[in-house]
């Protein structure tokens, strides 16, 4: 697995910056012991739960008490979100992500997801970043947390 790029979303990338963490954040993906593919998943969230961890990130924490909605990890005002699976969770995780942000809960966020040519290796209709983006040009009014989206492959 490698980082293959990144797009901002209401300045996500300068907030990443600010913190000195948009570089450690791209840094998650360089991996060259994942193999992108069939039954992948499991490595790359094993992988990241680890760096996570190790960087003293919580993880897995729930958006809301009341309710068993989780995003990958958190760490002071900052989000991650990683999504390997359908494209439909990708727009759900940009809801959790935008709500933490409305609840003053983060200042920005960061949402990981294959590109298009891994997806496809990955499964069939699985989130991609092209996509992702894409549609984010059309809601970009309705989701406002700060976001980086980091796409690997």
């Amino acid at each position: 697995m490698k980082f293959a790029g990144a797009f901002s979303l209401h300045n996500g990338d300068a907030e990443w910056d600010r913190r000195d963490l948009k570089e450690w954040l791209t840094d998650l993906f360089e991996a060259p012991a994942i193999q992108i593919g069939v039954g992948c998943t499991s490595a790359i969230r094993s992988h990241l739960r680890t760096e996570l961890t190790n960087a003293g990130w919580a993880s897995n924490v729930r958006i809301n008490s009341a309710y068993d909605l989780t995003v990958t990890g958190m760490s002071g005002d900052l989000a991650f979100q990683i999504q390997t699976g359908n494209i439909s969770r990708a727009m759900y995780d940009l809801l959790k992500l935008e709500y933490l942000y409305k609840e003053e809960k983060i200042a920005a966020a960061a949402l990981a997801l294959p590109t298009r040519v891994a997806a496809n290796a990955i499964a069939s209709n699985v989130a991609h970043v092209e996509r992702v983006w894409s549609e984010l040009q059309l809601l970009h009014h309705i989701i406002n947390v700060p976001l980086l989206l980091v796409s690997f492959e």
